[in-house]
C-alpha cells in the first residue's frame, strides 16, 4: 500500500534530507516550500528517480491561508514532518509586535491548524505518526534567542499533550530537538562564532542534516511503533 508523507519547510537543509531520506524509503512526497521554487523543482527531479509520486505545495505559513492552501493539496497522509521555520537572533527588549507575530504563527498556530485538519486523514491510515522538529533551544532556552526559544519550547508542549490524546486513535506524535546543525540557519554567525559553538559541543563538531533526517525516518517507521510524546534530543552532548 502507497504511503505519503507531508514535509513541511522541504526547502531547508533539514527538510530536503528528510525528503531524500524518506524518497529512498518507497515515501510518496508532499513538499511544502515558502520561496525557494528553484530549489524545490531541482529536489523533485531528484527525488522522482525513486519512482514515487510527489507533490509540490507553496504556501506561506506565517498566515492562516496558507495553511489552507496545503489543505486543499491533500488527498491521503499517512506522515507529517514540520521542520519549517525562521530563527530570531536579537534582545528580548527589541522584539517588535511583527516579529513577534510572524515566529508565533510559523512555529506554533499553522503547525496545530494543520494537524487538526489532517487529524480525520491520518485516523484513516495504519501508523500514522506526526514529527515537530523542535530545537535545543526549546529544551533549556537561550540568551538572545528568548522569542525562538518561547516557540520551539511551546511545540514540544504540544508533542507531549496531543500524543496524549491521540495515543488511542493510533496516531504516534514526537518531536527531534536539534542543537546546532549545519544548515543556512547558521549563516547567522560568523566564523569565529561557529568555531565557538562548536568548541562548546563535547563531539566538537555540528551535525549535518542527514543525522536528523535519519532520526526523523526512525519515527515515522514501524520501529518506533510504541514510541510517542518522546523529545529526541540531537545535540552531540551539548545539552542532556
Amino acid at each position: 500500500m502507497r504511503k505519503f508523507a507531508l514535509i513541511i519547510g522541504a526547502s531547508g537543509g533539514i527538510g530536503a534530507e528528510t525528503a531524500r531520506t524518506l524518497a529512498s524509503q518507497g515515501w510518496n512526497l508532499y513538499l511544502h516550500y515558502y520561496s525557494n521554487h528553484d530549489f524545490i523543482i531541482n529536489l523533485k527531479t531528484e527525488l522522482l528517480s525513486n519512482d514515487i509520486e510527489i507533490h509540490c505545495v507553496q504556501a506561506d505559513l506565517s498566515k492562516k491561508e496558507g495553511v489552507t492552501k496545503i489543505l486543499y493539496s491533500i488527498f491521503q497522509i499517512d506522515a507529517v514532518v514540520y521542520t519549517c521555520g525562521v530563527a530570531h537572533y536579537g534582545l528580548f527588549q527589541d522584539i517588535n509586535d511583527k516579529e513577534m507575530d510572524l515566529m508565533w504563527n510559523l512555529h506554533v498556530k499553522s503547525p496545530m491548524l494543520l494537524l487538526q485538519s489532517l487529524l480525520d486523514k491520518l485516523r484513516g491510515t495504519d501508523h500514522a505518526s506526526i514529527v515537530l522538529v523542535s530545537s535545543i533551544w526549546g529544551q533549556t532556552g537561550a540568551s538572545c534567542e528568548v522569542m525562538y526559544s518561547t516557540v520551539k519550547g511551546a511545540q514540544i508542549s504540544l508533542v507531549k499533550s496531543l500524543s496524549k490524546e491521540l495515543a488511542r486513535s493510533g496516531i504516534r506524535v514526537n518531536a527531534v530537538a536539534p542543537g546546532a546543525v549545519n544548515t543556512n540557519m547558521m549563516n547567522q554567525f560568523t566564523q569565529e562564532e561557529k568555531l565557538e559553538i562548536t568548541e562548546e559541543i563535547p563531539m566538537g563538531r555540528m551535525a549535518q542534516p542527514n543525522e536528523i533526517a535519519e532520526s526523523i525516518s526512525y519515527l515515522l517507521s514501524p520501529q518506533s511503533s510504541y514510541i510517542t510524546g518522546q523529545v529526541v534530543a540531537i545535540n552531540g552532548g551539548w545539552y542532556t
